[in-house]
């Protein structure tokens, strides 16, 4: 199984990301167009975040991308996957990348993540990459809309 390499996203990165289409109870994660994202300036669009944003690459091909976000006490991650390549272990391998470099840059916080409690594709892949589920399930209103989530640690 090849290293996988990480850098900043380029404008290239977040064209793609924005063009993935994930299908069935996963549309939810679809995101706007690259145009309507960069006059919004939301996501990796946001000038104040771009810097927290890593894409993630297996030879010359984008698999996906991590939010890694430090906040007063922890850090939270995001993760993201190109929806043709779920399924095949990207998300766990970006995950213990991301838990790395996070690690170099805030040695003494915890990392955390929120994933919708229906995605049991995704709570398994973060239980294989070291996280736990903390705590209970909860309501929360994002830019995705309203859902129940479980809050997810790794020390």
């Amino acid at each position: 199984m090849n290293q996988l390499k990480y850098r900043n996203m380029t404008e290239d990165d977040k064209q793609q990301v924005c063009a993935w289409e994930y299908t069935g109870e996963y549309k939810i994660y679809n995101l706007p167009p690259y145009d309507i994202m960069k006059a919004q300036q939301t996501g990796f669009m946001n000038p104040k975040n771009e810097k927290n944003y890593f894409a993630f690459l297996d030879g010359d091909s984008l698999v996906g991308f991590v939010n890694i976000s430090e906040k007063d006490t922890e850090v939270f991650i995001g993760v993201g996957v190109n929806p043709v390549l779920c399924g095949k272990h990207y998300g766990r391998r970006m995950l213990e990348e991301a838990y790395r470099i996070s690690k170099k840059l805030y040695p003494e916080k915890p990392l955390y993540l929120e994933v919708r409690t229906w995605n049991m594709r995704a709570v398994m892949c973060y239980k294989n990459a070291g996280f736990r589920i903390d705590g209970k399930q909860y309501e929360k209103t994002t830019e995705l809309g309203t859902g129940t989530f479980f809050r997810m640690v790794r020390e």
